[in-house]
């Protein structure tokens, strides 16, 4: 995600006293912590948690340190962990190598121009180019030589897009900008043992800010979709700041738009936004971007509905070049992170999203129809209909695990009635933050990516970080959110009952907090027993399983490495066994990058890994072409030397 995005939009929520909050505040040592939380006599699911290994064995002196009850020894991963690097270039481990697929700027089409560094893009070229700053991805095969990549170009750095670097911004400039957004869908070819672009690929496809969608589901047509532009409430220019991903079964695409409101303003000092404007961080001068400068529709005083047509998932075909985007409105209108979707045991489809925001949610939307495996257009609004939920977690006795259950987020139940501000279920899902606080979820870390275990239905998420918990009484410390200063982040997982993905109840416990055992000798900021001097990382944030359940784990934190993350280095990626709790280091990015994206080959012996936004702010990076060249956004294709499985 962009880490530009730094506020806090919460205000909404009631002050909950804790007695969780308060045995955290106390400062406690990390023994006297966990056994106060008294988590011994986990079920067996959770049994082999590093968390539930160090409390278990906390009664020891021996043992209550963070060196305690060490995981196991993974026989899952047959790589050698790397260590941290601030080097500008990207490491992987012994046996393995790295080439850059494409980068932003890159020509997608055979008369697409060159890369132009000097910063004066016109949009007619960028809009046959490859995107900026890419993100989530997936890998579509079309047999075992070809395939499609679909990947989110999230937003851009206009201090390394434009000459001026963003301070003389034109009308021009916003159109350049506009169509470096969006998703670039590229056939790659593997060619002499490489896998390359193909500029003539006949599916090579860019979807920009200004691209033709439609709205679909319960909320498409609604008076507040509705704009000067389209009366109907279903025709949208466009998608951006799409962050990660999700895919169907049906082979379509989910790009997911999260932080809408970075392009939304106004000069007219004289308006006031709504409480819907203020819940989704909507402010009236926006400096970054300037879109509403140049672009009326982003401008919130003349167009104020404008912005509830941002903030959804959108499913594309991308095999079909001529096909229409679709923002499926079922599943929501939030800062939406990814899309992990799942056919239940019964048929049923089930996504399960995070609102990365501080204080938001966690999400997961029910189809009502069925998945037909041998009929792709049965399919096609299978993401139309259907139920969606907020998550709620519940801790007795200040346990760091528990049970948890899923509140229906449909009108007239949990509180969600025309006499609470909620007309009907469009309005429902609109004001899909508004209703989950309504409904009384748990307000989280900022939950980022889920991931579902390919074979044992296990759900995992990242809480990448929060500044304000316990800070402030509207994001009170609990059991799935333990730390009232979070700066490292930690992962939740699940067990959903009778592992049915439906159901309305399930296991939680908390697979690793991340955290710096060189600075924080004990204490919850040391992080869970599976952190050592050798692994340890900071804002866990994209994440993703391969076929035989390696969990890798991507970074997009604080790569100062100093004072409270010194030893941390640069972004990274890890790979983690979720039956023993071992994590090694398997990637380290350059300078001032984030670690985003992951895809493989069918038969996972090539991953496609994310690099984005290398030397943003200025930072000197000139990855990855090296010299004096200017950073640039780039998809990585990783393999083993022998040609083997990733991570095996």
């Amino acid at each position: 995600m962009s880490q530009y995005d730094d506020h806090d939009y919460s205000s909404h929520l009631k002050n909950t006293d804790s007695e969780f909050s308060q045995l955290v505040e106390s400062a406690m040592s990390r023994r006297q912590f966990l056994r106060k939380a008294g988590l011994a006599g986990l079920g067996a699911f959770f049994i082999t948690s590093p968390l539930s290994q160090a409390i278990a064995e906390s009664s020891s002196a021996a043992t209550a340190t963070t060196e305690a009850a060490k995981p196991s020894v993974s026989t899952l991963m047959g790589f050698k962990a790397i260590p941290m690097s601030t080097a500008d270039t990207v490491v992987v481990p012994e046996g393995y190598k790295y080439e850059v697929l494409v980068s932003w700027g890159d020509p997608m089409f055979a008369d697409a121009p060159a890369f132009d560094a000097a910063g004066k893009t016109p949009a007619s070229a960028q809009e046959k180019q490859f995107g900026d700053n890419n993100d989530g991805m997936t890998f579509f095969p079309i047999d075992e030589n070809r395939g499609v990549l679909a990947v989110n170009n999230e937003y851009i750095n206009p201090e390394l897009m434009f000459a001026h670097q963003g301070k003389e911004m034109s009308a021009d400039d916003v159109k350049t900008a506009q169509a470096a957004h969006g998703v670039s869908i590229i056939e790659v070819v593997k060619q002499d043992g490489r896998w390359v672009l193909d500029k003539a690929g006949k599916l090579n496809r860019r979807i920009t800010a200004n691209t033709p969608t439609e709205l679909s589901g319960p909320a498409a047509g609604h008076a507040l979709l509705k704009t000067r532009a389209d009366a109907t409430g279903t025709k949208v220019l466009g998608t951006m700041n799409n962050c990660a991903n999700g895919q169907t079964p049906w082979g379509t695409y989910l790009t997911c738009e999260e932080n809408f409101n970075n392009y939304f303003g106004t000069a007219d000092a004289a308006f006031k936004p709504d409480e819907m404007m203020e819940r989704y961080g909507i402010e009236l001068e926006e400096k970054r971007y300037q879109w509403s400068k140049f672009d009326e529709r982003f401008d919130i005083a003349k167009h104020p509905n404008e912005m509830n047509r941002f903030g959804w998932v959108v499913e594309i075909d991308p095999m079909n070049p001529a096909s229409t985007p679709k923002k499926r409105t079922a599943l929501g209108h939030i800062k939406h992170e990814n899309a992990a979707l799942v056919v239940n045991n019964d048929g049923r489809v089930v996504v399960y999203m995070g609102d990365d925001e501080r204080g938001e949610y966690l999400y997961k939307f029910v189809s009502t129809g069925k998945y037909n495996a041998n009929d792709k257009a049965a399919n096609a609004n299978l993401l139309d209909e259907g139920t969606l939920y907020v998550a709620k977690f519940n801790a007795a006795n200040n346990e760091l695990k528990g049970k948890g259950e899923w509140l229906e987020l449909t009108h007239g139940k949990n509180g969600l009635t025309a006499d609470n501000g909620f007309a009907d279920q469009g309005e429902v899902l609109i004001k899909t933050r508004q209703a989950a606080t309504k409904a009384g979820g748990t307000t989280m870390d900022r939950p980022e990516w889920v991931a579902v275990h390919p074979s044992n239905n296990t759900v995992f998420c990242t809480l990448t970080n929060n500044k304000n918990r316990g800070k402030k009484d509207n994001q009170p410390v609990d059991g799935v959110n333990p730390r009232s200063e979070n700066p490292y982040g930690h992962i939740v997982r699940w067990q959903p009952t009778g592992s049915d993905h439906a159901a309305t109840s399930f296991d939680w416990d908390l697979f690793v907090l991340a955290g710096n055992p060189t600075v924080h000798k004990e204490g919850l900021m040391a992080g869970s027993s599976n952190i050592t001097a050798e692994n340890m990382f900071n804002s866990p944030d994209g994440l993703g399983f391969d076929k035989d359940g390696r969990l890798w784990i991507q970074t997009d934190g604080n790569y100062k490495n100093e004072k409270e993350f010194a030893g941390m280095g640069n972004n990274q990626m890890l790979c983690a066994d979720p039956s023993t709790g071992e994590i090694r280091r398997f990637l380290t990015g350059p300078v001032a990058c984030e670690v985003t994206g992951l895809t493989f080959t069918p038969d996972y012996k090539a991953m496609f890994v994310g690099i984005q936004h290398p030397g943003e702010d200025l930072l000197v990076s000139h990855f990855p072409a090296g010299g004096e060249s200017k950073p640039r956004s780039s998809v990585l294709v990783i393999t083993r030397v022998d040609g083997g499985v990733i991570g095996s």
